[in-house]
């Protein structure tokens, strides 16, 4: 399908906030519940981000069965298929007791479901980029991300409201996992994408998928696009850490609940679709870059301010609201750099990529917050987002002019 070819049926924006809810309920379940029952029960910090980064290791290397969504099964059936299983895994995990005894067992998992997910999450990718018209990926990007951050806050906060409220830790992963496999039901409002690259005989492809994913990388709007894919701009790892940290603010566990699980993820919903918006007019890289500078505004922000529950509220929610806006922006640059034709494959490279900063930033900030305590966690945060915008502008400005070629049309990729 060309790159100029508007989409027969264009598909409504909100519908994409569904379809990635089980993107981010797995990733909630990990950062809230287990994480923070986990510590409650005698876990340090640093296990817990070694956790996180486990959980964030399928997500980085997903590209590398990228390919079987586009090759394989129709794109909707991958997607019913992989939430089914997403939603299992994490019952199952739900039914292990949250000790270190037992630390083993949910890392394993945890490595179980996350991998699932990513299969949920390439077919989602194909669905929408097939279904989004260029001048509106911006859009496309926020509100799928609204999906993903909603997902994270909405599910991770009713896991340990569950976990909290109800004798029986196993309901939480049971209506997590029940709300993964449900997200099925926007299938009956989706079109099955086009899919020129697919030819009769499988191993040719597999090489026009990988034709696709070369032309991607030897332009430059590709290789800028992987390369602020590489840096910790706007990442949120300390999100990943606030249950572990909420002591030193003396939040509660309901507090906890609230403001990284169901409020942070109402919160972070608006700021995903005006992040989504404001990247449709502007140039969609530089709008990472700014929102990134504002993350690491507010964390030195929160590092600066008192250490009281009020403080942790206000603060844990603004940073929910900016990390909207900058995974507004990485959805829109990730849609805008790889078109259409395989879509499943060249996103998850570039998204897969993405994960990589949250998983050693994660570490990073765990790392610091052992040697200097939570306001030096926020410092380490910061810095090393502004330091990385610094080095994306001197990259992008040395590229200019250096890359010829553009990303091509696939309508005449060729025929087995």
């Amino acid at each position: 399908m060309p790159e100029h070819v508007t989409p027969e049926r264009k598909a409504h924006p909100v519908l994409f906030l569904i379809l990635f809810f089980p993107m981010g309920i797995p990733n909630g379940y990990v950062i809230v519940t287990l994480e923070y029952l986990l510590h409650q029960n005698g876990v340090g910090v640093a296990p817990l981000a070694g956790l996180v980064a486990l959980f964030y290791v399928p997500q980085t290397w997903k590209f590398l069965w990228a390919p079987l969504v586009d090759t394989t099964l129709t794109t909707k059936r991958w997607y019913v298929i992989s939430a089914i299983a997403t939603g299992g895994s994490m019952i199952a995990t739900s039914v292990v007791p949250p000790t270190a005894g037992h630390l083993l067992l949910i890392e394993v998992l945890i490595v179980l479901f996350s991998t699932a997910s990513t299969f949920n999450m390439m077919a989602a990718d194909s669905l929408m980029a097939h279904a989004t018209l260029p001048e509106e990926k911006g859009q496309a990007g926020g509100w799928s991300q609204a999906g993903n951050l909603g997902g994270t806050g909405l599910g991770g906060g009713a896991g340990l409201w569950l976990a909290q409220h109800v004798p029986q830790l196993w309901v939480s992963g049971a209506v997590l996992g029940a709300l993964c496999i449900a997200s099925s039901v926007v299938m009956l409002w989706l079109k099955e994408p086009e899919a020129a690259h697919r030819v009769e005989r499988y191993f040719t492809s597999l090489v026009n998928v990988g034709r696709e994913c070369l032309d991607l990388l030897r332009s430059r709007l590709g290789f800028l696009a992987l390369f602020i894919m590489l840096l910790p701009i706007g990442s949120g790892a300390a999100q990943n850490l606030w249950a572990a940290v909420a002591g030193d603010w003396h939040a509660s566990a309901d507090t906890v609940a609230l403001v990284n699980g169901v409020l942070g993820g109402v919160i972070s919903i608006p700021g995903c679709v005006l992040g989504g918006l404001l990247c449709d007019r502007m140039d969609r890289k530089m709008a990472y870059c700014v929102f990134g500078i504002f993350l690491a505004v507010m964390a030195v922000a929160m590092a600066i301010a008192p250490r009281n529950e009020t403080m942790f509220i206000v603060f844990t929610c603004i940073y929910a609201f900016v990390l909207g806006f900058c995974y507004a922006a990485f959805g829109a640059v990730v849609l805008e750099a790889i078109g259409v034709g395989a879509a499943a494959t060249k996103y998850n490279l570039l998204a897969g990529i993405a994960n990589a900063p949250i998983a050693y930033q994660t570490m990073i900030d765990g790392w610091a917050q052992t040697r200097w305590g939570s306001g030096g966690m926020l410092y380490v945060e910061a810095l090393c987002g502004v330091a990385a915008v610094a080095l994306y502008l001197a990259v992008a400005l040395m590229t200019r002019g250096r890359f010829r070629r553009e990303m091509p049309a696939y309508e005449t990729l060729p025929k087995a």
